[in-house]
């Protein structure tokens, strides 16, 4: 029951205290449940995270319930799953409180516009602490190159990317797993 808690508790304190939702958690949840407690290898993060992107719903949602199950069986699946959703929920009802209150307040305002230059940067770590686990060759760099340019470019929607990029690792790539 203590991992439970400890995961419930891990999970909460991320989802309290990070705004730019999924993607600005990722570094902080890999930090935590990879560096800090141990329960899972960074390779089974990575593998974890694909798998929570090339399924539909909210990313930190499906991160966090792949990690309870992986760390907890259903039960951690479930704790881990309030763990994510109840801080935003706590927030957004706050905020829709007292947000007519406050929405012409100079202060807060400017807290938001710096919260906001922050979350791109949030974004970047965890692009940058993803691409640690990525094997280090020409083929992960063209299809890294050939994903930028599809949805940059040609604006090909995200999930056709993963699908293809999907296809290919199990065209191309199946002898190597």
């Amino acid at each position: 029951m203590g991992k439970v808690l400890g995961l419930f508790l891990s999970i909460f304190k991320i989802g309290a205290f990070t705004f730019g939702g999924g993607y600005a958690m990722i570094p902080l949840i890999e930090k935590e449940v990879v560096g800090n407690k141990g329960w899972i290898t960074k390779e089974e993060f990575v593998d974890i995270l694909v798998v929570s992107q090339s399924l539909p719903g909210a990313l930190a949602i499906n991160t966090s319930i792949f990690l309870g199950y992986k760390i907890a069986g259903l039960l951690g699946a479930i704790v881990a799953l309030l763990a994510v959703i109840l801080p935003s929920f706590f927030i957004i009802l706050i905020i829709a409180v007292f947000f007519m209150q406050f929405r012409d307040n100079y202060y807060v305002n400017a807290a938001f516009k710096g919260i906001t230059a922050a979350v791109p940067m949030l974004v970047l770590v965890g692009a940058i602490s993803l691409s640690k686990g990525l094997e280090k060759n020409i083929r992960t760099a063209i299809t890294i190159i050939i994903g930028l340019i599809a949805l940059a470019f040609f604006n090909i929607h995200p999930v056709l990317v993963i699908i293809l990029s999907g296809l290919y690792g199990i065209i191309f790539l199946r002898k190597q797993v």
